[in-house]
């Protein structure tokens, strides 16, 4: 199943000691859990957090929530929330959406 997501993330709770070089760029490893069949009072699915080491799991590590997810499309079904454009971000019809995704 595809679904399509969008992901807001508060950048100001970023741990900057996270983010790491790579060949093209800097980058930061995120995780987020969704479940697009529960919907919060505001429409979200799920969360994001930093990720965290096997290491920092196993210390009890827990790393604030930096932002929601929403589900805005489904496979074979139909869109569950319209997301809010952002400002600069562009929007793409499902049409779209299904052409750009690789798999």
């Amino acid at each position: 199943m595809r679904i399509g997501v969008t992901i807001s993330v508060d950048v100001t709770k970023l741990e900057k000691e996270r983010f790491f070089k790579g060949k093209k760029g800097t980058y930061l490893d995120l995780t987020a859990w969704i479940d697009p069949d529960k919907e919060d009072e505001y429409g979200n699915h799920g969360l994001v957090k930093q990720s965290t080491s096997k290491e920092e799991r196993e210390a009890g590590v827990d790393l604030p929530i930096l932002g929601n997810t929403k589900v805005f499309y489904r496979q074979g079904g139909s869109p569950t929330a319209t997301p809010k454009p952002v400002k600069g971000q562009s929007t793409m019809t499902i049409a779209e959406l299904e052409d750009d995704i690789p798999f």
